[in-house]
């Protein structure tokens, strides 16, 4: 594996990176929030860290891709930051579901 893989459905997507040889960025978990010819995906995963030669604390992503001429290809991302970060999100919109 060299960089990004493409996929052509929606389960294939994956964040994996390789870079000489390393996995820079190493996919834990996903799950598909939406499909279509928008699809958008949650990654929980981990960063490479060169310096310590480990990898970091998990991290979460929420990224959109668009299948075009039958590819999908990323068109935005949110990273999130921290667990604290995470635990804000899951928090916030548990209390706007609960209203509901």
């Amino acid at each position: 594996m060299k960089g990004y893989h493409m996929a052509s459905d929606v389960s294939e997507i994956t964040i994996k990176y390789e870079e000489d040889g390393i996995l820079v960025v190493k996919e834990l978990d996903k799950e598909i929030l939406s499909k279509g010819a928008w699809a958008t995906l949650i990654f929980k995963y981990q960063d490479w860290n060169r310096t310590k030669s480990e990898y970091g604390p998990p991290r979460f992503t929420i990224r959109r891709y668009r299948k075009m001429n039958g590819e999908y290809r990323q068109q935005s991302k949110f990273n999130i930051s921290s667990m604290d970060q995470a635990l804000k999100i899951i928090n916030a919109l548990q209390k706007w579901v609960d209203v509901e």
